[in-house]
């Protein structure tokens, strides 16, 4: 059998990663790598620390109100792998399922990630997506997508 490459591998995680996640729609993943291949960090998205899923709504129904929503109580998968690091970051990798949304696009310049490679860009034609390709542009962060990676768990 043939080794597989760093992307593959990384991509492979993060799906892995997303099945940690209680949102019942979009499953997110997301690991940080260093300039040696070595896991950082991780995260999915999730409520923030603490929290119970059964006191929050998982709908993305926005007819509802923001606040009987989802949208209002995430924590998205990037922001959790930053946060989750504790350390200086400039310079690596970040792999993700979804390419970023305009908020984790400015963590992700802020904590000095200089490559993000993903595999789902479902979202790219929303305003807010194209404002954080803009900013992730502009803030030199390289951007790649690949192909997802399959994993299932029997």
């Amino acid at each position: 059998m043939k080794k597989i490459n760093w992307d593959t591998y990384f991509l492979a995680m993060v799906e892995l990663i997303s099945m940690r996640s209680s949102d019942p729609k979009t499953k997110v993943g997301s690991v940080i790598v260093n300039n040696n291949n070595q896991v950082v960090s991780t995260g999915y998205n999730s409520l923030a620390r603490g929290l119970k899923d059964e006191n929050y709504p998982w709908t993305n129904d926005l007819s509802l109100g923001l606040e009987n929503t989802k949208y209002a109580y995430i924590v998205h998968s990037e922001a959790n792998a930053i946060v989750s690091s504790k350390q200086d970051l400039t310079d690596y990798t970040l792999y993700t399922s979804l390419f970023p949304c305009n908020e984790c696009a400015k963590l992700i310049i802020q904590a000095g990630i200089k490559k993000v490679i993903f595999s789902s860009d479902k979202y790219k034609d929303i305003a807010l997506t194209k404002a954080s390709r803009k900013m992730l542009t502009e803030g030199k962060v390289e951007l790649i997508q690949k192909q997802a990676v399959s994993v299932e768990i029997k």
